[in-house]
């Protein structure tokens, strides 16, 4: 197989490259190459952005399949740019999407045939916007926007991946090294309850296994990818505990209790969030297509292995905005007795 990643440097793309290379493909990236490349593959240097790069691109061609790990970072139009000029040299594309495309995220149970935000594939950087409650997302509009531009061009040769949370070795947005490094402090953490609520995060390996074999695969369109297991947070902050060799007691406070104190869903305590929908993702088509998700105590464990041997977080904006302070965090258990 000879394929192309559009990113390939970070996280999910570096897990693909990486997972790709083991299996013996021949793996082209395109990135700005501010990053660094992976040894082993035929780096490509250009801004997505521009037309002539992406038919400098295209020379490199032709590919099985391109993967699309970056299309976050631009609008639909800048994703249609690319799929019209790489179509000539790529056979299938395999996108990353999200389930923010979806109109009922976070509120409503979802399926991959829930109804989807509306953008239309050319739309600019300006089209969209945030709900009042948070939701929807302007981010979801346009991720929604770079669903129609594959489609639009690819039709049934293109499957867009939709997860939710990815976490693992090598996260760069912060939510699970902020848990460990929590539990590892120890005392009385603030934990939001209910305690048993399952989570679905998935593991960052499993999505880069399984974005590969889309590679080979005849399907099409929109698949979920979440944990079809989870865990009780309960669980989750446990195994935070015993990785870390921390003594840490958590606190179980209830959502009306968070708000009130003021705590930010989703960033303050990460992947804590009281919409019903959340993490009621059914991924039942991708694991019928072969999505395998490890235990995530077990991602817990390696991310906590890569975390405790670099120790530094990743250069990325989205790092600051997790995690509450640990003064407003004591001042909210202080009001607790």
């Amino acid at each position: 197989m000879r394929i192309l990643v559009l990113g390939g440097t970070w996280f999910l793309g570096k897990h693909i490259v990486d997972a790709a290379l083991r299996r013996g493909w021949a793996v082209t990236t395109f990135n700005r190459g501010r990053s660094g490349d992976a040894a082993g593959v035929e780096p490509v240097h250009g801004d997505r952005t521009s037309r002539a790069d992406l038919e400098r691109l295209a020379g490199h061609g032709p590919w099985d399949a391109v993967i699309d790990t970056s299309s976050s970072d631009f609008p639909p139009r800048d994703v249609l740019a690319a799929v019209t000029a790489l179509r000539p040299a790529a056979r299938r594309w395999v996108h990353v999407s999200t389930v923010s495309v979806y109109e009922g995220w976070p509120h409503k149970p979802l399926t991959d045939a829930s109804p989807l935000l509306n953008c239309p594939p050319d739309a600019d950087a300006s089209y969209g916007y945030t709900g009042e409650d948070g939701s929807p997302t302007k981010y979801g509009f346009q991720k929604a926007g770079g669903e129609a531009a594959v489609t639009a061009v690819y039709g049934d040769d293109a499957v867009l991946l939709r997860p939710g949370v990815i976490l693992g070795p090598g996260e760069y947005v912060g939510r699970l090294p902020w848990w460990l490094e929590r539990a590892k402090r120890g005392g009385r953490i603030l934990a939001p309850a209910p305690a048993e609520r399952c989570i679905q995060p998935v593991d960052v390996r499993d999505v880069a296994a399984f974005a590969l074999d889309q590679v080979v695969s005849s399907l099409n369109g929109g698949l979920n990818l979440a944990h079809p297991d989870g865990i009780s947070f309960r669980h989750f902050l446990e195994a935070c505990i015993e990785e870390t060799g921390g003594a840490g007691a958590p606190v179980w406070v209830e959502p009306a209790v968070l708000l009130e104190q003021g705590v930010k869903q989703w960033t303050e305590l990460p992947l804590w969030r009281t919409h019903a929908g959340v993490w009621s993702v059914d991924s039942s088509r991708a694991v019928e297509a072969g999505l395998r998700c490890r235990p995530i105590a077990e991602t817990v464990r390696d991310t906590w292995m890569w975390w405790a041997a670099d120790g530094r977080p990743v250069d990325h904006p989205r790092w600051a905005e997790h995690g509450i302070a640990e003064a407003k965090e004591e001042k909210i258990l202080a009001s607790l007795v």
